[in-house]
């Protein structure tokens, strides 16, 4: 038998195994506008569980959230984000803010945290909900905050993208821009298709 064999045994299998560790892993897919949003549980700031199938029949709106980041403080800095929260959560839509930001990584907050952070910008969310294993985001493809999704009453991802046209972290461009969530949800409150279903969403990378 040649000589040779078991090194070349020797150098497929560890080629093999090699190949094995770096192979991508399978892709996963991504959220569907016009079917269901993907379920998911999570514990909020005030410890409560909060189960998207328990919002059934309500309009519900994620919010990727991170303070430290300048296109979120544009918006909550100006009141606009506090704003839409105060307006359409009194009219019954849910609204759940998630920090997916990793432990250590910029925006990662404690539950306490969270809550204070809540009071010290008069955020009106219905929860904020801490995701530090960023599992709800990649199940969501969240890239950016602010990352906004609109799910409707029975369940349907109606919109993914921006919170509006202007991609800037400059303030001033709050009054003339075009809000995509508030649009989303006036049609759905209406029962009326959403006329702009996605855009690409701006801000800082999600700190997974």
């Amino acid at each position: 038998m040649d000589s040779r064999f078991p090194r070349l045994f020797i150098a497929m299998f560890a080629a093999t195994t090699l190949a094995a560790a770096v192979a991508p892993a399978p892709a996963r897919a991504a959220p569907e506008l016009g079917k269901p949003a993907p379920a998911f549980s999570a514990v909020g700031s005030d410890g409560k569980t909060y189960d998207l199938a328990s919002f059934a029949g309500k309009i519900v709106v994620l919010e990727w959230l991170n303070y430290g980041c300048p296109y979120v403080k544009k918006h909550y800095g100006a009141g606009n984000m506090q704003a839409l929260q105060k307006e359409y959560t009194s009219k019954g839509v849910v609204w759940l803010s998630v920090i997916s930001s990793a432990p250590g990584k910029q925006g990662h907050s404690t539950a306490d945290q969270a809550n204070a952070a809540t009071k010290d910008h008069s955020a009106r969310p219905t929860a904020v909900l801490l995701d530090e294993s960023g599992a709800i985001g990649r199940l969501y493809d969240a890239t950016t905050t602010p990352h906004m999704f609109v799910i409707g009453p029975t369940g349907t991802l109606l919109y993914a993208g921006a919170i509006d046209d202007q991609p800037s972290f400059d303030a001033d461009s709050i009054a003339g821009a075009k809000n995509y969530v508030r649009a989303a949800l006036d049609e759905s409150i209406a029962g009326q298709p959403v006329t702009v279903s996605s855009t690409k969403a701006y801000g800082c990378s999600v700190k997974y």
